[in-house]
C-alpha cells in the first residue's frame, strides 16, 4: 500500500474537514473562480474547496489519493444536486489520464503538499494547466506559531524519525522551495507570487473535544498517539495538544471552538 494513501485513508478526515467548510468557501470566493471555468482540485478531500468551486459554476474535477474521501466527495456532491463536479482517485505525483493543458485553474489547499516527490507534483500541476491558466496552492508554514504547524511539530516529537530521503510536506510553506520547484517545472520566478492567509477551524464543542476529533480521525495525529502509547507518553501528548488548542481558541462561547491558522497562499501563472 502507498504510505501516503494509507495515511489519508486512516481515520475519517471528513470529521476534520467539517470544521474547515466556512474558510474553504471564503477562500474560493477570493481566487477568481468563474462560471464555465475548468478546475482541477487536487488533494481535494471530500470537497472543502471543490464544492464551493462548483457552486460558483465551474466544471470541477476533484482528485484525491484516498478512496474513502473520493467516495465522500461524490456523496456530498450528489446530496447538493451538483452535476458539474466529480471526484476520482489519483496521485498528485502522477496525474496519469489527465491530458496536458486541460484546466484553467488547478487548486490544491493543504492537499498536494502532503504528496511525496514535490518536484514531480509541481511538474504535474504545470503540465495539466492551460497556458494563461493559474495554479493556487494553500500550504502550511513550518515553525509557524499557529495551529496546524504546531500540531505537526508536537506530533513529530512522539513519532519515529521519517525514512531516509523523506521530504517534509512543510517545505511547501517555504517560498524559496516553492520557487525552486515551479521554476524546475518551467515557470519563470516572476510568475510565482505569495500571500499569507488564514484558515479557521470552527467546531461545535470545546477545544479538548476537538483534540479528541484529531486523535480519532486525523491520520498524522492518530499515528502520533499510536507511537506515544507504545512509549507510555499518550497522556503527555494529549496534554500538550489540549494546551495548544485551548491557548489558540478565539471563541468567546464555552461550548464552541474557533482557531485561526496561518498558511502560505501560492499563485502560479502558467
Amino acid at each position: 500500500m502507498n504510505p501516503n494513501k494509507a495515511l489519508w485513508e486512516k481515520g475519517d478526515f471528513t470529521r476534520i474537514a467539517a470544521t474547515m467548510r466556512e474558510s474553504g468557501e471564503a477562500l474560493v470566493k477570493k481566487i477568481g473562480v468563474t462560471r464555465g471555468m475548468k478546475v482541477l482540485d487536487l488533494g481535494c478531500g471530500d470537497g472543502t474547496t471543490a464544492l464551493p468551486e462548483a457552486n460558483l459554476g465551474a466544471d470541477v474535477l476533484g482528485v484525491d489519493i484516498a478512496q474513502n474521501l473520493v467516495d465522500a466527495g461524490n456523496k456530498r456532491a450528489a446530496e447538493a444536486g451538483l452535476t458539474n463536479i466529480r471526484f476520482q482517485q489519483g496521485d498528485a505525483t502522477n496525474l496519469e489520464g489527465l491530458p496536458d493543458k486541460s484546466f484553467d485553474l488547478v487548486v490544491s489547499i493543504f492537499g498536494a503538499m502532503f504528496a511525496p516527490k514535490p518536484a514531480d507534483v509541481a511538474r504535474e500541476m504545470v503540465r495539466v494547466t492551460k497556458p494563461g491558466g493559474r495554479i493556487v496552492m494553500g500550504n502550511w508554514i513550518p515553525n509557524d506559531p499557529t495551529l496546524v504547524a504546531q500540531i505537526l511539530r508536537i506530533s513529530s516529537a512522539y513519532t519515529p524519525p521519517p525514512p531516509e530521503g523523506f521530504v517534509s510536506p512543510m517545505t511547501w510553506g517555504i517560498e524559496s522551495k516553492v520557487i525552486e520547484r515551479f521554476t524546475g517545472a518551467g515557470i519563470p520566478a516572476s510568475k510565482i507570487s505569495f500571500e499569507r492567509d488564514t484558515f479557521e477551524f470552527n467546531y461545535p464543542g470545546t477545544p479538548s473535544e476537538l483534540v479528541d476529533e484529531f486523535r480519532k480521525y486525523y491520520g498524522p495525529t492518530m499515528n502520533a498517539f499510536e507511537a506515544a502509547e507504545k512509549n507510555g507518553r499518550a497522556a503527555e501528548l494529549k496534554r500538550e495538544l489540549e494546551e495548544l488548542f485551548n491557548r489558540q481558541n478565539k471563541s468567546d462561547q464555552a461550548d464552541r471552538t474557533s482557531i485561526p491558522a496561518t498558511f502560505l497562499r501560492v499563485t502560479v501563472e502558467c
